[in-house]
């Protein structure tokens, strides 16, 4: 069930014998993508480390996944077709040329992105994704960038913020396209959405 204001997000819940231990988000995108393409059941995820796992709490303690100390939550999915070829994203997708010239998309699933508390407002439970669009300055990118490990950068006049359950996107020539943190390719279009509480992760 989508998180809601107020009420409790997932509860007491072991990884099961099934499940899979990932220790970043590619592990993570890459067990997603396998079960998908297989027609298969996504595995219950244990969370040790990346974006979503910091967002999620995760401990970094593989023994506590399969303790009573687990916590078992429903987490939402990524959804993107990349120039018509369907690709799934746990945390984040990144559209860029360059950090520092030419627009920039971010859609977040998870807060985080590496260092950087990108979307502080962003729940990876509550069936949207965080949709970032930014064309700024070399001058306002310095400071953004300064601002983005404490998520001070928004609201910025320069930065467009949205929460989406679906988006279509058309891209500049030569923009590339990063998936939990993989350079999947160049692309023109991006037709994104969210998948609610597609996956169960442990933390």
């Amino acid at each position: 069930m989508t998180v809601r204001k107020g009420e409790p997000w997932g509860g007491p819940g072991a990884l099961p014998d099934d499940g899979i231990v990932v220790a970043s988000d590619l592990e993570a995108r890459r067990a997603v993508t396998e079960a998908r393409r297989a027609n298969r059941a996504v595995p219950t995820l244990g969370l040790l480390a990346g974006d979503l796992a910091r967002t999620c709490g995760a401990s970094g303690r593989e023994d506590r996944l399969r303790s009573a100390e687990a916590q078992a939550l429903p987490v939402d999915l990524g959804e993107v077709l990349v120039d018509g070829s369907l690709h799934f994203f746990v945390a984040h997708l990144v559209a860029r040329r360059s950090w520092w010239r030419g627009p920039i998309v971010a859609a977040m699933n998870a807060q985080f992105l590496g260092d950087w508390d990108v979307a502080p407002r962003s729940h990876p439970g509550d069936g949207r994704l965080d949709l970032f669009e930014a064309d700024l300055s070399l001058g306002d990118r310095w400071k953004a960038r300064s601002r983005l490990r404490t998520g001070t950068h928004v609201p910025h006049p320069g930065i467009s913020e949205r929460r989406v359950k679906a988006v279509q996107l058309d891209l500049a020539p030569g923009t590339s396209v990063w998936l939990d943190g993989e350079r999947v390719g160049e692309a023109r279009a991006l037709s994104i959405r969210v998948v609610p509480d597609a996956l169960t992760v442990v933390v």
